[in-house]
């Protein structure tokens, strides 16, 4: 599984416009057994990360910051002191899409 989730960090973001189908539930569970510590729910993906501190916690948010802008596409971020909970889902879509798991795997690699 772990070949899954460099696949997935090697490859980059399609455009997604609306009439795409999301993944079905079978298809994003197979994905996200190859991303550690995500999990799924109503149509997105998220992770918590925890971090020693202030600094270090806002330099993984400019480090997600980059990729989403590199990708272009953007998660959400839920930003405390030593945490950072990154949610993904395509909007366009009303689900989840591959790029949501390529992003995702992309931020994982930032703390493995």
């Amino acid at each position: 599984m772990g070949n899954e989730k460099n696949e997935l960090a090697n490859r980059r973001c399609t455009p997604c416009e609306g009439g795409t189908p999301p993944l079905s539930a079978k298809q994003a569970e197979r994905l996200l057994q190859g991303l550690e510590g995500w999990e799924s729910q109503e149509g997105m993906i998220y992770r918590t990360f925890r971090f020693k501190n202030y600094c270090q916690t806002m330099a993984f948010v400019n480090a997600v910051a980059w990729i989403a802008h590199r990708e272009n596409h953007h998660p959400d971020l839920q930003v405390g002191y030593n945490t950072c909970r990154v949610s993904y889902t395509t909007h366009a879509i009303g689900g989840l899409s591959e790029n949501d798991f390529i992003c995702a795997a992309k931020v994982q690699q930032l703390q493995d």
